[in-house]
């Protein structure tokens, strides 16, 4: 192969004893440590880059210690192949030994987090060693919240195939803002929606967007529903923002989850202007206290309330603001699930007649860190609400940059859509039944081994504590020593407790029964 100098600066031959990973050598021009890589223009289409020439910025000499040999690949890059193997081979030993690992990182592994604490490279490092470093110094300081007994924050394990999906399309690099940059994702979104639409069962034309978390989902939702709530009022809330607006009242659970809280105050709200409606002592909103709604009230209610598990009686409140005129929107991060079977079905009955509604892929539906959807009845009010359109990038309004955040973004609807169509509707309500199921088996253990079960464990969540605020607070310290099981610690109704969730697809009936020993033997 022959390669002509896209420069006529002076240069000096390559040093082939120092890699460097130039991003694309056929076209622009790269400097690194004070050296300028000039990009050569290839005369052909052979495989190899058989050289590179580089000289030290403001010199005429050549600078060897930058100059590099790539002997690399075109379009099927050895050292790519090889480090994608790599990673895959030590990402699989690290997920076959999730159920020896500790559940919370010893004090051991977490001082070899100091291997990370260097200065940063001059001349950098090999991509293996590189890896390398991240899975020593890494893999043994994670929570193996992919395991079958973490039990904290309602965090689901991953599944196989949304994890594999997830490794393709990290390797197609799409950003998936549209159709235009990415047809595929575009479609395998689309397709994701729909079917998110069907297993919830909540409205059909409902707009979908897939972001980071119910926190982000949360966000848009609250925004559309102001702007839709003040364009009633003939305020243009996009030209004339909310100075001197016509004012728009929040109504919360009292057992708000602080995601909502923090959307709301990121929009402005003020948390002191939230209303708190009464909950009763499961945290449901007694609809009896309900505080007054009109047509300039946001009512935000919750599927799956996070310490007890429980469901606002949404065939009571519902309908009240809908006859109010108030726009409805649904925290529903984990208990949205409830839908997906039958049999727990009944605890979300009403909820469909929302105006919004967010949930989490990456709590019960086990799809990878991170995944959530923001569902909106009007799907104009969250398209007009979050329009990124320019004149170089258009899209049609159902496109992910016009229902969400974010502009640039990846496909966070594949993962979704590979779980949903590897498990399928039975295999979704199975997984939901079997860890409520589950979670009622842990509650009569711990009751058993003398605990005292807060809640009434109608879902996959089991809040428990002992007589004394110390004994219950040392319970979850002493657990996490045992490196077998972790779980959380929280305050619920004034008194210390804990909570455990069930929430992973790797959970068997004996590892919750180990949970149970651990506990009792404390």
């Amino acid at each position: 192969m022959r390669a002509d100098l896209a420069s006529s600066d002076q240069i000096g031959p390559a040093d082939p004893s120092r890699p460097i990973d130039v991003r694309d050598p056929l076209f622009g021009r790269y400097s690194r440590d004070g050296v300028h890589l000039h990009s050569l223009r290839l005369s052909c289409r052979s495989s190899i880059i058989e050289s590179c020439y580089c000289r030290r910025v403001g010199e005429g000499i050549p600078h060897p210690s930058g100059a590099a040999v790539f002997n690399r690949t075109i379009g099927g890059n050895r050292m790519t192949d090889e480090l994608t193997q790599e990673a895959d081979r030590r990402a699989a030993e690290y997920l076959a030994s999730v159920d020896e690992r500790d559940v919370f990182p010893s004090a051991e592994t977490l001082g070899g987090l100091a291997r990370f604490d260097e200065p940063l490279p001059e001349n950098g490092s090999s991509e293996l060693s590189t890896l390398e470093l991240l899975d020593d110094a890494g893999s043994p300081a994670t929570v193996t919240s992919n395991g079958p007994r973490y039990f904290g924050f309602v965090i689901g394990a991953s599944l196989p195939v949304a994890s594999a999906a997830e490794r393709l399309a990290l390797a197609w690099d799409q950003c998936a803002s549209s159709f235009t940059n990415s047809p595929v994702a575009d479609t395998l979104e689309k397709v994701a929606a729909r079917w998110t639409l069907e297993i919830l069962d909540l409205p059909r034309d409902s707009a979908v967007s897939f972001g980071t978390s119910a926190s982000a989902g949360g966000m848009a939702c609250l925004t559309a529903a102001r702007r839709r709530l003040l364009e009633r009022k003939d305020w243009n809330f996009d030209e004339d923002g909310l100075l001197g607006a016509p004012p728009v009242r929040v109504v919360i659970p009292d057992s708000v989850h602080i995601t909502v809280t923090k959307a709301l105050r990121v929009l402005g709200f003020g948390t002191k202007n939230l209303v708190r409606a009464p909950v009763d002592e499961q945290g449901r909103v007694d609809p009896a206290r309900l505080p007054e709604l009109d047509d300039m009230t946001i009512l935000c209610l919750q599927a799956g309330e996070v310490n007890t598990g429980e469901f606002d009686p949404f065939e009571s409140l519902i309908p009240a603001a809908r006859d109010a005129g108030a726009w409805v929107h649904v925290d529903g991060a984990f208990g949205l699930w409830a839908r997906s079977s039958e049999r727990m079905k009944h605890l979300t009955a009403g909820i469909e007649g929302a105006d919004s509604w967010t949930t989490d892929g990456h709590k019960w539906l086990n799809t990878p860190y991170d995944g959530a959807m923001a569902i909106c009845r009007d799907a104009g009010a969250l398209a007009a609400a979050m329009n990124s359109d320019a004149v170089y990038a258009t899209a049609s309004a159902d496109s992910q940059k016009n229902l969400g955040l974010e502009f640039s973004r990846r496909a966070r609807g594949i993962p979704i859509w590979a779980a949903l169509r590897t498990l399928g509707r039975r295999g979704v309500a199975e997984m939901v039944e079997r860890h409520c199921r589950l979670a009622r088996r842990l509650a009569d253990g711990l009751k058993d081994a003398g605990f005292e079960v807060v809640n009434r464990v109608c879902l996959n969540q089991v809040l428990a504590r002992l007589e004394s605020e110390d004994a219950t607070r040392a319970v979850q310290a002493a657990a996490e020593k045992t490196g077998r099981i972790w779980f959380g610690n929280t305050v619920w109704q004034g008194r210390a407790a804990f909570r455990l969730s069930v929430s992973s697809w790797r959970t068997r009936d004996e590892d919750i029964d180990e949970a149970v020993s651990i506990l009792a033997g404390l």
